[in-house]
């Protein structure tokens, strides 16, 4: 192209750059293969100007996991299975580590994350990890180095919400029952049987022992 066709061109793509968005001068410098050396020269000096970054591209999306086919021989190997449920991301972090080291592909979360940085999932409320059931041998073996830091309290059930079992006769299955006495006294000596309660049926006046009220 002689020099004056090519200042031309220089100016008419300056010019033409300079009408367009931000956002449209981005969509085209993502495809730069279909620019001319001179095109991506005004572009770049473009986008220079306008203090632009080009972002880098966009990784495509991991195609999904297919369905297991039931009809599969292996279908039950492939199952997922739970292993660990994990509370944060540093023991998300810790699990992960073991599992890779132990070469094991592992899912995290209703989205079936194949790594912590693609959980979307709230560790707070606790993140489900899943393996495949013909990995369920190894990865318990790699669980024995796993040491979580944050686990959520046990709760302790209170004895207050349990139920009373009501003693009723064992004859004549009546309610109305008094309570005798311990059938030992205390302090008990060590090596001492537990004492046993004594019971006596207003109804009926059957007597016998037991070892107290029963709670479920």
């Amino acid at each position: 192209m002689p020099p004056s066709d090519a200042a031309s061109e220089w100016l008419r793509l300056t010019a033409h750059y300079r009408r367009m968005s931000d956002g449209e001068l981005l969509s085209l410098a993502r495809d730069p293969s279909e620019l001319t050396d001179a095109a991506q020269q005004v572009l770049k000096a473009e986008f220079s100007a306008r203090h632009l970054e080009l972002p880098p591209p966009e990784k495509p999306a991991p195609p999904p996991e297919p369905e297991p086919d039931p009809d599969s021989p292996y279908a039950e190997d492939r199952e997922l299975v739970e292993i660990r449920t994990v509370w944060s991301l540093a023991d998300a972090l810790q699990l992960q580590w073991l599992l890779d080291r132990a070469g094991i592909p592992f899912y995290m979360g209703d989205e079936k994350a194949t790594g912590v940085d693609k959980v979307m999932s709230n560790f707070a409320n606790g993140v489900s990890v899943k393996v495949m059931r013909v990995g369920y041998p190894y990865a318990w073996q790699a669980l024995q180095d796993y040491e979580p830091a944050n686990e959520p309290p046990e709760e302790e059930e209170d004895p207050s919400t349990w139920d009373e079992i009501p003693v009723v006769c064992p004859k004549c299955r009546a309610s109305e029952v008094v309570f005798e006495r311990l059938s030992r006294s205390f302090p008990r000596k060590k090596g001492d049987p537990d004492p046993a309660f004594e019971w006596t049926c207003d109804a009926c006046g059957y007597q016998w022992e037991d070892e107290g009220i029963l709670k479920r």
